[in-house]
């Protein structure tokens, strides 16, 4: 690890027009890029991104919303939700409170944080000792990569965490860093913690760490146990009128999450898989770029162990746990990023420049490719592995939003998949109930359906395979709705 000096020696912004001209315009590029997904992409890899964010978000801002069983019991953090939510409430307040523009809105938002945890990675790479155009490439490298342009774009705790961490680990942990900045750099742990409960992971290694450089670990152990002190209580304010909560709800929804995941290892129902999963579908996601982070990461070992024992740590808790999912990755990619600049910093002169010219290649390549990844690609849906990534059940949702614009919705049913895999209220906006395949028109409590073409009602729209159709004029009261997401 790099000894602690009083100032940094050199702006850890780049100077020089290469390193400039790579690390801005990637950035720029990395954006582009997915603002253009957000704009043409509705779909949704698995229902996090839109119950354990957005809806609670929703319901939290606009008054209902489907509830996932974590906010029934207490499993999450509002942290995320309430992230969503001040965006949410913004558009409100500005009159853009339609799904169209807050859902772009906040989509756009966390695309901007992948630029900031690209940032990040930048910081990183230069506080271990890597020149700029090698911690610009690195940046690159986590800006336009193909896992970085699918994921970045989601409202899901793993994008939050990776901003929060990247910048914390360069903060407390980088060359030349002051107290100040210590202090920062716990506090942005602290929050990673509360959007991400397994952040804690990269915590603990990074508290022992900070006691080697003299003068951090007293300052970095009291911001962390202040942000401990933090998140009991926000479970306290959140949680303590449940039945099921103890010690008035402190630490409630980490208790829940641990019971159910480890403890009970209900989390397997979802899919199991063997502890090389994340090799074989980092790898297959991005090829020559994954190779290119685990030579760079043995090559940075002496220079950069102590990031080196951060990744570890943290792969170390996913690998031996049943369900699996390479999003799970994400808040580690952008500190595993930087190993490319301060590998490349280490060799001689010509040999930087061809590893600079060939990393370069690996990532443009990642990036070109993007829009060829597959379920299985990704580890998604292996009965489905050759069917894209992009765009799942992305027409359920455009019709979603095709019904939020009739004034007469006053409920709809949704043949096409299980409410889990759609937008919800959300999309749907109107404070409809939303009614699962095979529930009964006879009861009369839904007046619009999204079901296959031939249904022989009034079309609406259509998406695809799948027609928005009316059955008729109005609906009878479900008074038994719970907006429980089934």
């Amino acid at each position: 690890m790099p000894a602690t000096d009083p100032a940094p020696k050199t702006p850890w912004l780049p100077v020089t027009p290469p390193g400039r001209a790579v690390l801005w315009g990637s950035l720029l590029l990395g954006f582009v890029l997915k603002a253009r997904i957000v704009f043409t992409d509705d779909g949704i890899n698995w229902p996090d991104e839109i119950y354990q964010s957005f809806e609670p978000a929703h319901r939290l801002v606009f008054g209902h919303g489907l509830v996932a069983w974590e906010f029934l019991e207490g499993a999450r953090t509002w942290a995320v939700p309430g992230f969503v939510a001040v965006w949410l409430w913004l558009c409100k307040l500005v009159g853009a409170d339609s799904p169209t523009t807050y859902i772009a809105v906040v989509k756009l938002v966390f695309s901007a944080l992948s630029a900031v945890a690209a940032l990040g990675t930048y910081r990183l790479a230069r506080a271990f000792g890597a020149r700029e155009l090698e911690a610009a490439v690195a940046s690159a490298a986590w800006s336009v990569c193909a896992l970085a342009l699918y994921f970045s774009p989601r409202a899901m705790s793993e994008n939050l965490s990776a901003a929060l961490l990247v910048w914390g680990v360069a903060l407390v942990l980088g060359e030349g860093t002051q107290r100040k900045q210590w202090l920062l750099g716990a506090s942005l742990l602290g929050l990673a913690t509360l959007a991400r409960l397994q952040s804690g992971v990269v915590c603990a290694v990074v508290l022992l760490l900070s006691f080697s450089p003299r003068g951090r670990g007293m300052a970095v152990a009291v911001t962390l146990l202040l942000w401990a002190l933090v998140y009991g209580l926000w479970d306290a304010a959140a949680w303590h009128e449940l039945p099921t909560a103890k010690a008035g709800g402190f630490f409630h929804s980490a208790v829940v999450y641990y019971r159910f995941n480890i403890v009970e290892n209900r989390g397997a129902g979802w899919g199991t898989a063997p502890w090389t999963y994340f090799f074989v579908h980092l790898y297959r996601t991005m090829p020559a770029l994954t190779l290119a982070l685990g030579a760079a990461a043995l090559v940075s070992f002496k220079r950069a162990w102590s990031l080196v024992l951060i990744i570890v740590a943290f792969l170390a808790l996913h690998l031996f746990v049943a369900h699996k999912e390479l999003r799970f990755l994400i808040p580690i990619m952008p500190i595993a990023s930087a190993f490319l600049g301060i590998a490349l910093a280490q060799w001689p002169e010509r040999p930087a420049r061809l590893g600079l010219g060939l990393v370069s290649l690996a990532v443009l390549v990642s990036a070109w490719n993007h829009q060829a990844l597959t379920m299985g690609d990704l580890g998604s849906y292996p009965e489905r592995a050759d069917s894209s990534a992009w765009d799942d059940f992305g027409p359920v949702n455009r019709l979603l939003l095709a019904a939020s614009r009739e004034k007469d919705l006053c409920g709809l049913r949704i043949d096409a998949a299980h409410l889990a895999w759609t937008g919800g209220s959300t999309y749907l906006h109107t404070k409809a109930p939303l009614y699962m395949p095979g529930t009964p028109p006879q009861q009369g409590f839904f007046n619009y359906v999204i079901t296959r073409a031939g249904s022989g009602a009034p079309v609406i729209a259509t998406e695809g395979p799948w027609q928005l159709v009316k059955l008729g004029p109005g609906c009878v009261a479900d008074v038994n709705y719970g907006w429980r997401l089934p």
